[in-house]
């Protein structure tokens, strides 16, 4: 299967994830530890989308998640740099999806310069991650209230 630039792009619009975790790590010299993730998921019946998005960036993993659902994860910080973040810098998101990347792109920035190893940068990392997380949740929220039985 061979996928074009824009098709991806709308099928990330949809279908992905741009996600920062924030956990704690005795040895990191803040305490925590920061992880970016770049995730596409499936119901297994679709795998062959999520190999051939691994086969365009080569790089990440197909991993089970779920009984019916499948996961595309680029998590290494060099591969989210060398292939994630150029590739939506000159394919622009189409959605709201895109100002989740520009904060995850700026996460990214903030960690090659080493700034997620002092309270401060960390600070400012966990106020764009808040702002990711409370953004899906406010739309998740309207969702389900919008939609009642």
């Amino acid at each position: 299967m061979q996928l074009e630039a824009q098709w991806i792009v709308g099928f990330v619009d949809g279908e992905g994830c741009f996600h920062i975790s924030v956990n704690r790590n005795k040895e990191m010299s803040t305490g925590y530890q920061v992880l970016p993730e770049f995730t596409v998921v499936q119901h297994k019946r679709d795998i062959q989308v999520l190999y051939a998005l691994k086969a365009y960036f080569g790089c990440g993993v197909i991993r089970k998640i779920h009984d019916d659902r499948i996961a595309y994860c680029v998590r290494g910080f060099e591969h989210l740099m060398k292939f994630i973040i150029p590739f939506f810098e000159k394919h622009t998101l189409k959605t709201q999806k895109g100002v989740d990347f520009q904060k995850f792109r700026k996460v990214l920035l903030k960690m090659q310069s080493n700034e997620h190893l002092n309270e401060e940068g960390l600070e400012a990392i966990r106020n764009l991650k808040d702002q990711m997380s409370r953004r899906q949740t406010k739309i998740e929220s309207d969702f389900i209230g919008n939609n009642r039985d």
